[in-house]
């Protein structure tokens, strides 16, 4: 970047830089994001005739490509220089344009504040970086995200350059793996690594003298005299497959053999998974609009880990013991439940053995709200006190305690950190979607949004639960890392500031290997491929048919003219973020869409006072001025009902049956439930480009990506696929099975939870071996929590209060 920044001064550009510079003082603006600088940039090169090379070419046009955010002040000009992903740096060039320097993140922290006069000299810096020195590290930012890759490598090494130590400190990690005090693995006839290894060869030799298939209870005597427990597999074979796998590790370590020996050690028996502010339930609700997505990908993942975990149990051997897996869903429980099961304490999750969701109440020190559904922002003063409770109610449940916890968005992880905390367990993340990046400046302009969203609370607890994880599981690379034009959603949270709270120099490791890509799944039993036929049921599929295209109902808006037309169909409750409004204004501004399609849009609500969030009732009166300010009353159907999942599967079956196609047009996602469950179904599907959506529809040349700030743009794209399966009646047939096999090859729940379960024990076993790498990290998150995010959520509980009381007044 220094050579970049070198040659713009000394040269002829220096002009052109100036000059564009006074361009931007000129707009009474001086905060100026990418898009923005970008689009004044090519303004600039028009109005003085540059050749068509120096926009992109030059080395300014260069510069002002990495550069993603410009700030003025009266004495400078600050660039927020992006040249890489994972890599930030800033530079202020001074107002008579003689010194371009490097500048440090408390610098550019400081001008953010001045820019909203909420500058404070001596503020609380907060930098993690110091706690992860010691650690092992990605080098390539291309790797980031396959940190059980990286891991398997950098322990293989390890092995290699001091075998005798890894061997024992193997020996003592294996030899602590037990079950309600019943011993795996190991016996106490092994007393070191050095005694293990000699150990395998004659219990190897012993087992291919038996049948491969031999049950393991009829050799298990034989097999205690070597000193070797239950848990290598559950008959001659498997048991031996497994030694002769770790007799490969100790001689020739390498990355396949340790994941593949690692894979088959039974470990995990109890999980816990963490879903905290949602309707958690499977009868008459699955969540709020909010969420809805977190709550049925919870469900999905109960269901396969307890089937996994069964699974393994068995070929471990372990199930002639009495061991079972238990799996619970951990939330809370909601007194007034409307009609629901939220108020019921013990619910078994459908189709699994031992998997249950378990909810416990709030405290009872402010029933009047805590009895009550509470919103995402409003939850966090009653964090603490319920993960006190769910301690006790989960250690009486499990009669032990668990071996995995994972947290679930920002409420969810926080407290999953104080559970691991306290149980010593090893703690997994999963944020579905962290709300800082996606409301524009709600880090700097905090103070003004505080009390509708409380952000302070909830920066401070991601900040917390994603540096005291022991891994994180990303559904994309772009959720970490965004992409080359774009800031990932855990790369923003590594340097920004809360203006006159704190200021955060280094917030997260991004080049840890804690973060892990594992993609979710999608349930095939309620999404399949449209050409299932002998799956469907005629009398449902006529039933949603009738709803989706020719029913009247007051909760349905619009009516279809010409039946005819291709369906544009969208599944997504009425929020900003998600942008229905955008793919009306977009329908409705393109005669064009409007002469091939109908646009059917499927949501839980179509009235505004349906809506308890003020926004979201905006954005649902907007949407219906849109539909008459574009008079597409009879090229819309609006069709606002809480559907089961079933009938969702149909629905996007029925619209598969007319040859239509799927829209997702949020203006950021961070995954996409929806998507899968549109491709699964047979369903040619456009997503924003913005967020993780990106790469579910991969290797398509972006002819699916659509830019939902670009309405034009939209409406050609999805016109250019209508008139190419005009050309060629087969391209959406062979559109629909690629997205099929897209996801049944990548996006499934099976590869999920092996991948999920591959991580537990590989980082749990790191935690044994290094120890020290956590222990002050977390001491410090400890902090954290208790002189800022406690203070916060005090606030937020008083604000309840006073409430509360104005209401009895």
């Amino acid at each position: 970047m220094y050579e970049l920044v070198k040659t713009v001064l000394n040269s002829e550009e220096k002009t052109a830089l100036q000059q564009f510079i006074f361009t931007l003082t000129t707009t009474e603006k001086s905060y100026f994001l990418r898009n923005e600088i970008l689009q004044a940039f090519a303004n600039y090169c028009h109005q003085t005739e540059k050749p068509a090379y120096f926009y992109h070419s030059s080395s300014i046009g260069t510069l002002l490509h990495y550069t993603h955010e410009i700030i003025l002040d009266h004495e400078s000009t600050w660039f927020v220089v992006r040249p890489r992903i994972a890599s930030q740096e800033v530079w202020r060039l001074t107002a008579d344009g003689s010194g371009f320097d490097l500048m440090t993140p408390k610098a550019i922290l400081d001008v953010r504040d001045r820019l909203v006069n909420r500058y404070q000299p001596d503020i609380l810096a907060i930098d993690l970086h110091p706690f992860y020195q010691k650690s092992p590290s990605i080098s390539d930012p291309r790797n980031i995200g396959q940190g059980l890759a990286f891991l398997n490598h950098y322990l293989c090494n390890q092995v290699v350059n001091s075998p005798e130590y890894w061997l024992e400190l193997l020996f003592q990690a294996l030899q602590r793996l037990q079950y309600n005090g019943i011993r795996l693995l190991i016996g106490l006839r092994i007393h070191s690594g050095i005694e293990l290894a000699k150990q395998i060869k004659p219990a190897i030799t012993f087992l291919s003298e038996r049948p491969p298939d031999e049950p393991y209870a009829e050799f298990r005597s034989h097999l205690q005299e070597l000193g070797l427990e239950a848990g290598w597999g559950n008959n001659a074979g498997r048991i031996r497959e497994t030694l002769e796998l770790l007799q490969r590790l100790i001689d020739t370590p390498q990355p396949s053999i340790l994941e593949a020996f690692v894979a088959r050690i039974p470990a995990v028996f109890r999980v816990v998974l963490i879903s905290i502010h949602g309707w958690v339930a499977q009868e008459d609700v699955l969540g709020r609009d909010e969420t809805l997505g977190q709550v049925i990908y919870v469900l999905e993942q109960a269901r396969s880990l307890e089937n996994k975990l069964r699974e393994e149990i068995k070929l471990a051997g372990l199930d002639i013991l009495g061991i079972k897996p238990h799996v619970i869903i951990l939330t809370r429980l909601i007194p007034n439940c409307e009609e629901t099961f939220c108020d019921l304490r013990l619910e078994k999750v459908h189709n699994t053995e031992n998997a249950w969701i378990l909810r416990i109440p709030f405290g009872e020190f402010n029933p009047e709200v805590t009895n009550n559904w509470i919103s995402k922002f409003e939850i966090w003063p009653y964090l603490e006190t319920f993960a006190h409770d769910a301690e006790k109610e989960l250690l009486a449940q499990f009669k032990g305690k668990p071996n995995l916890i994972i947290g679930n968005y920002s409420d969810g992880n926080l407290v999953a950190f104080l559970l691991s905390r306290r149980l010593k367990v090893t703690q997994c993340n999963i944020a579905h979607s962290l709300e800082k990046p996606k409301y524009l400046f709600s880090n700097l302009y905090w103070q003004d949004l505080e009390e509708q969203y409380h952000f302070s609370a909830q920066f401070t607890a991601d900040l917390i639960s994603m540096n005291s994880a022991d891994f994180i599981i990303a559904s994309s690379y772009q959720e970490i890392l965004g992409t080359p034009d774009s800031m990932g959603q855990y790369e923003s949270y590594n340097c920004f500031t809360m203006p006159q709270l704190y200021h955060v120099i280094n917030g997260i490791d991004l080049f840890s290997p804690k973060f892990n890509m594992v993609a979710p799944g999608v349930s095939e039993t309620f999404f399949f491929p449209y050409s299932q036929t002998e799956k469907r049921n005629s009398l449902l599929r006529q039933d949603i048919e009738d709803l989706l295209f020719r029913r009247e109902d007051d909760n349905i808006i619009g009516h279809l003219d010409d039946l005819k037309k291709i369906p544009v169909f969208a599944v997504t409750p009425v929020t900003s973020i998600k942008n229905l409004t955008g793919l009306a204004e977009c329908f409705g501004q393109s005669q064009e869409l409007q002469a091939r399609c109908n646009l059917i849009l499927l949501t839980s609500k179509v009235h505004p006072d349906q809506s308890t969030n003020s926004e979201d009732a905006r954005e649902i009166e907007k949407l219906h001025d849109i539909i008459n300010q574009y008079n597409i009353q009879g090229k819309i159907r609006w069709i606002g009902m809480r559907f089961p999942s079933r009938n969702i599967g149909e629905a996007y079956r029925i619209i598969a049956d007319h040859q239509g196609i799927y829209v997702h047009f949020a203006l950021y996602e961070s995954f996409g439930r929806s998507i899968l469950e549109a491709m699964i179904s047979g369903l040619p599907t456009f997503a924003t480009k913005f967020g993780g959506a990106l790469e579910i529809i991969d290797n398509q040349d972006g002819k699916f990506h659509l830019n939902p700030t670009d309405l034009a743009g939209t409406a050609k794209t999805i016109l250019d696929f209508i008139e190419q399966c005009d050309k060629s009646p087969e391209y959406w047939q062979t559109t629909s099975q690629w997205m099929i096999e897209r996801i049944r090859h990548k996006y499934n729940w099976n590869l999920h939870t092996e991948k999920l379960l591959l991580l537990a024990k590989m980082f749990s076993f790191w935690n044994f071996v290094a120890p020290e790498d956590h222990e002050a990290r977390d001491r410090y998150m400890e902090t954290l929590f208790h002189l800022i995010y406690k203070p916060r959520a005090e606030k937020i509980l008083a604000q309840h209060m006073e409430r509360h009381a104005l209401i009895e007044h």
